[in-house]
C-alpha cells in the first residue's frame, strides 16, 4: 500500500508547489500586508488552495486573471513598500481612522462574493499616480490622513506661544531689560530742567492768538487771547478797551466780501469761526435801538453815532439832501463846538467827510446850519443827530441779498421792529416780529410763517431764494438773534434732551434789551471823558 500511494501523493506535492510558485506573486503583497495589519489570509487564496488540491487543471480564464493580478500586486507592492517605510506614528494614526475599518470590512464582505467583484473592488487602489511612483516623499504626504492633517496644525498652533526658540527668548529678555535699563538713565535729570520743559510745553498747548479789530473811529486795537477763546472774551476785551459798559448793543464782524459780513458768535470758539483765515475783525453797532435816547451814557451814544455815519458813508443808509446837511451839522457841532469866524475859515468843512458824494452846495448848507447854533454842546449835538438819524427808513436795517419765488431780485432786510422786504431800494413788504409765527430754512431756501388776518382762516407760508446754504442759514441766526434781543424779556437756555434733536441748536445767548436797559440803569460812574475826532480821521483817511 505504501509503494502505490507514494507516487500520486509526489504527483500531488509537484502540481501544488507548481501553482503555489505561479500565485506566490500575486499573494506574496497580500502576505505583506497581512502580516502588517495583522490580519489572516483572504478567503480568495483558501479557495485557489482548494482548486488545486483535488486536481483540477487551470483554465484559459484562470490562467488570464492570474496574469492580471500578478501586475496589479506589482503595483501594489510598489505602494505598499512605500507604505512600510512610513513611520509608525503616521502608521497608527492612519489605523485610528474611523473609515478605514469601514472599508476594510467591506471589502473582505465584497471578496468573500466571488472573484470578480474583487478585482472591480481593488482596482482603484492598484492604480497609482505617476507622482506615487516618483517621488516617495510626495506619497507619504499624499497618504497622510486628511483628517488629522487639520489636528496636528491646531496642535501646532496651541504649542508655538508656549514653546518659543531659544533665539526668541533670548531676543526678549534683551528688550526687556534694555527697556529697565532706560528709566534708570533718565533719573539724573535736574529739576530745573523738568520745569523749564513743563513750562515750554504749556506754553505751546496754550499758544496765544493775535488779534486785530479795527474800531469805529478807524483805530486798530490789537490783543492776544487763546487759541481757544471764545468770541465773548475778545468783545469784553475791546469794550474794556473803549472803556463801554452797555456793550450788549455792539458785537465783532468778520467780512467775507466788502458787501457781506458775519457775526462772531459769543458763545462758540473763534478758531472755529475764523475757518484758518487771519483773526481780523471789526467793532460794530449789531442792534441799533430803536430809542436811542434810553441809552444811559453818553459815550454809547457816540459810538453808535459813528456808526450810523459810517452807515451814510458806506451807502447802507440813504439820506435825502436835507437830512445829509442837517446831520452833517450836528457832526460838526459835535467835534468843533460852535461856530467862531476868527477858527473857522471857509473852507473848514471840507476837512470833514459827511456824504458819499460830498458836494460844494451841502458843505454851504452844512455851514449855514452849524452857525445857528449856540451853546449846544457835543452830547446834545449827538443826541440830536441820533433823534434824526432813528427816523430814516434803512436805519438799523440788516440787508440780505435774495429772490423771490418767481425769480426777481430782492432784498431781505432784519430790524428791530421785523422782516422787511425791499425791490429796486423801496419796502414792497413788511412783516413785523408779532405777525411771524415761524423762520426756517431748508438748503439754500428761507421760509417765514404768518400768523393769519382778521379776514383769513389759515397761516400763509412765504419762501425766498438766497444764494447758497451758508446766506440762508447767516440771515436764520439774524433773525433769531433780532427777535430775542428786542422782543423777549430773556434768553431761552437750551433743553438738554438725552435723545437725538434735530434742527439747530443754536439760541441767543446774551442779554436781551429788557435785560440790558436793568444793568444800564445800575450803572453808577461820573461820565467817562474821550475826544470826538472820528470825523476828520475818517475824512485823512479816505481822501488819502
Amino acid at each position: 500500500m505504501t509503494t502505490e500511494k507514494s507516487p500520486a501523493a509526489d504527483a500531488d506535492n509537484a502540481e501544488q508547489q507548481q501553482v503555489k510558485e505561479e500565485a506566490g506573486a500575486a499573494e506574496t503583497p497580500k502576505q505583506e500586508a497581512s502580516l502588517e495589519e495583522g490580519a489572516q489570509p483572504t478567503p480568495e487564496g483558501q479557495a485557489q488552495k482548494q482548486k488545486t488540491s483535488n486536481g483540477d487543471t487551470p483554465t484559459h480564464e484562470e490562467q488570464s486573471k492570474k496574469e492580471r493580478r500578478t501586475s496589479e500586486g506589482r503595483g501594489l507592492s510598489r505602494l505598499f513598500s512605500s507604505f512600510l517605510r512610513r513611520p509608525k506614528s503616521q502608521v497608527s494614526e492612519e489605523d485610528k481612522d474611523p473609515d478605514a475599518p469601514k472599508e476594510a470590512g467591506g471589502d473582505q464582505k465584497g471578496l468573500g462574493a466571488s472573484p470578480d467583484e474583487d478585482i472591480l473592488v481593488k482596482a482603484p487602489i492598484a492604480a497609482p499616480e505617476p507622482e506615487l511612483k516618483t517621488d516617495p516623499s510626495l506619497d507619504l504626504h499624499s497618504l497622510s490622513s486628511a483628517e488629522t492633517q487639520p489636528a496636528q496644525e491646531e496642535r501646532r498652533d496651541e504649542q508655538e506661544p508656549e514653546g518659543r526658540d531659544p533665539e526668541d527668548k533670548e531676543e526678549g529678555e534683551a528688550k526687556e531689560e534694555s527697556a529697565k535699563a532706560e528709566p534708570k538713565a533718565e533719573t539724573p535729570e535736574p529739576k530745573a530742567d523738568k520745569d523749564l520743559k513743563g513750562a515750554q510745553k504749556g506754553v505751546k498747548r496754550h499758544r496765544n492768538m493775535y488779534c486785530k479789530v479795527v474800531l469805529l473811529d478807524d483805530t486798530i486795537f490789537e490783543c492776544a487771547v487763546d487759541k481757544h477763546a471764545k468770541g465773548q472774551e475778545l468783545l469784553k476785551k475791546v469794550c474794556d478797551h473803549l472803556n463801554l459798559l452797555e456793550e450788549d448793543y455792539f458785537g465783532l464782524a468778520i467780512w467775507d466780501t466788502p458787501t457781506s459780513r458775519t457775526w462772531l458768535d459769543p458763545a462758540k470758539e473763534i478758531k472755529k469761526q475764523v475757518h484758518g483765515g487771519p483773526w481780523d475783525f471789526t467793532f460794530n453797532v449789531k442792534f441799533y435801538p430803536p430809542d436811542p435816547a434810553q441809552l444811559t451814557e453818553d459815550i454809547t451814544r457816540y459810538y453808535l453815532c459813528l456808526q450810523l455815519r459810517q452807515d451814510i458813508l458806506m451807502g447802507r443808509l440813504p439820506c435825502s439832501f436835507a437830512t445829509l446837511a442837517l446831520l452833517g451839522s450836528y457832526t460838526v457841532q459835535s467835534e468843533l463846538g460852535d461856530f467862531d469866524p476868527d477858527l473857522h475859515g471857509p473852507d473848514y468843512i471840507t476837512e470833514f467827510k459827511l456824504a458819499p458824494n460830498q458836494t460844494k452846495e451841502l458843505e454851504e448848507k452844512v455851514v449855514e446850519l452849524h452857525k445857528t447854533y449856540r451853546s449846544m454842546t457835543p452830547a446834545q449835538a449827538d443826541l440830536e443827530f441820533l433823534e434824526n438819524a432813528k427816523k430814516l427808513s434803512m436805519y438799523g436795517v440788516d440787508l440780505h441779498q435774495a429772490k423771490d419765488l418767481e425769480g426777481v431780485d430782492i432784498t431781505l432786510g432784519v430790524c428791530s421792529s421785523g422782516l422787511l422786504v425791499y425791490k429796486d431800494k423801496l419796502r414792497i413788504n413788511r412783516f413785523p416780529w408779532p405777525k411771524v409765527l415761524k423762520i426756517s430754512y431748508k438748503r439754500s431756501s428761507f421760509f417765514i410763517k404768518i400768523r393769519p388776518g382778521e379776514q383769513e382762516q389759515y397761516e400763509s407760508t412765504i419762501g425766498f431764494k438766497l444764494p447758497s446754504y451758508r446766506a440762508a442759514k447767516k440771515l436764520w441766526k439774524v433773525c433769531v438773534e433780532h427777535h430775542t434781543f428786542f422782543r423777549l424779556t430773556s434768553t431761552e437756555a437750551i433743553p438738554k434732551s438725552r435723545f437725538l434733536a434735530l434742527g439747530s441748536k443754536f439760541r441767543y445767548s446774551g442779554r436781551t434789551q429788557a435785560q440790558t436797559r436793568q444793568a444800564s440803569a445800575l450803572i453808577d460812574r461820573p461820565a467817562p471823558h474821550f475826544e470826538r475826532t472820528a470825523s476828520k480821521r475818517a475824512s485823512r483817511s479816505l481822501d488819502g
